[in-house]
């Protein structure tokens, strides 16, 4: 499985902001959930295919957040650019 992935330790309401090259998906996990990600496992997240190429995802809660940006299994690559506003 290939992916960009990047953790931040986040405040309830901080924005990740998130620019792309292309369009793809972007998932924000909270450590159980990017566990059960990397494995396989059903989970939960903030995020979804973004058409858009600027979005931004709030965090809903207090604590150790990954963000997940693929293709979603298709060939390519994509390129990001993050920052928590």
């Amino acid at each position: 499985m290939n992916f960009l992935h990047y953790e931040f330790q986040l405040k309830k309401g901080n924005v990740v902001e998130i620019v792309l090259d292309k369009q793809a998906n972007v998932r924000l996990l909270d450590e159980l959930n990017f566990s059960n990600y990397k494995n396989g496992r059903k989970y939960s997240h903030i995020g979804d295919l973004s058409k858009k190429l600027k979005i931004n995802l709030t965090s809903p809660y207090k604590g150790h957040w990954h963000l997940v940006i693929d293709l979603d299994g298709h060939a390519g690559t994509v390129k990001a650019s993050v920052r928590v506003k």
